[in-house]
């Protein structure tokens, strides 16, 4: 049934989420998504000469944060009510802090996240805040200093534990914190991560490894499934079940402890969730992607620049990209094609 005033696809599904790419570098290179490094090999060692990733875009085909802005504005006069400031990473790009302010001014946007690796949001911490930034993610791969170099390509452990620490103390909750976990790699920490949860008081994300890396090298025998990462957990932790939030939830969750701490399990791989997927995301050069794993794109930068541009045609096009968004991943599927960008490439 048609619903108006509001982004809905074919599926009957509304659109209430944005995922806005803001950039494409990244000061890591994850094993997951930009993997250059040696450790990198070992995920597929007959495939390592594989794909290469894609040379950053030139600044001048990415979206000026006028035109984010402007994309804001118009999806949240259709319904959408939470955005989240993705990349590469978001806080390489010089002023986001204004962007985020910008973004916080449309009153019916309710929730304005950003995710990040931590590694430059001590220095911006304050400032996002006070822009009106309502809460932060931030990624930990491992909690052992080799290992974590191992996984992203850099020494950065102490910098993600301090800006964990420091989005508590200026209340940027709920902290999410975000763990790819990679058989091999550091599903032997599933356990002390959720240790972590419990003792920071922060909601750790457990999350399957996708296909979403620039060699193309994920293999299914990689990914750790959701249900024996819980497994895992429960077996050596107390922990107790928690209702979802909504219907578009992407986690199941558990409370640990005497309720200080949760953590969340997100399993596309094994347990997907894209009947009642709400999500859209745009890439930081324009383009609607209507599932992260989807193989088309749609440019909106036609609508955002020249003469004929406005936000009547904007909403049009909007609406008719929706209605195209696919019923599902098909990751399970044996025609299953990878996408071309990696996951910096699209934003997460």
């Amino acid at each position: 049934m048609s619903l108006p005033g509001v982004l809905h696809d074919s599926h009957n599904r509304v659109i209430r989420d944005l995922r806005i790419s803001i950039t494409d570098r990244c000061n890591f290179n994850c094993v997951y998504c930009l993997p250059e490094t040696e450790e990198a090999e070992h995920l597929s060692p007959a495939t390592v000469t594989g794909k290469r990733p894609f040379p950053w875009k030139p600044r001048s085909q990415l979206l000026s944060f006028e035109e984010i802005v402007r994309v804001a504005r118009v999806v949240a006069s259709l319904g959408v009510e939470k955005i989240r400031i993705t990349g590469g990473e978001p806080l390489l790009r010089r002023g986001v802090e204004s962007l985020i302010s910008q973004i916080a001014a449309v009153e019916t946007i309710r929730d304005l996240s950003l995710t990040t690796n931590g590694t430059h949001f001590p220095r911006l911490a304050k400032r996002l805040k006070e822009a009106g930034l309502s809460r932060v993610s931030i990624s930990l791969d491992s909690l052992d200093r080799d290992n974590f170099r191992k996984i992203t390509g850099r020494d950065g452990l102490s910098e993600v534990l301090e800006s964990i620490r420091l989005a508590k103390a200026l209340d940027l909750a709920p902290v999410k914190v975000n763990a790819v976990i990679i058989r091999g790699f550091n599903d032997h920490e599933i356990v002390p991560l959720a240790r972590f949860a419990m003792e920071a008081d922060v909601i750790m994300r457990f999350i399957e490894f996708m296909p979403l890396d620039s060699r193309q090298v994920w293999r299914r025998e990689h990914v750790v499934p959701g249900s024996e990462i819980a497994d895992q957990i429960k077996a050596e932790l107390p922990v107790s079940s928690l209702p979802s939030n909504n219907p578009a939830e992407t986690a199941t969750r558990w409370s640990l402890g005497q309720g200080t701490g949760e953590i969340g399990i997100i399993a596309p791989v094994t347990q997907p969730f894209c009947g009642h997927c709400n999500r859209l995301r745009l890439t930081a050069d324009g383009k609607i992607r209507t599932c992260l794993f989807s193989l088309h794109e749609h440019d909106l930068k036609p609508c955002l620049r020249g003469d004929s541009a406005s936000n009547e045609v904007l909403e049009e096009q909007l609406r008719r990209i929706v209605l195209t968004k696919e019923p599902g991943h098909r990751i399970s599927e044996p025609d299953f094609v990878q996408p071309e960008r990696s996951m910096s490439h699209i934003g997460g």
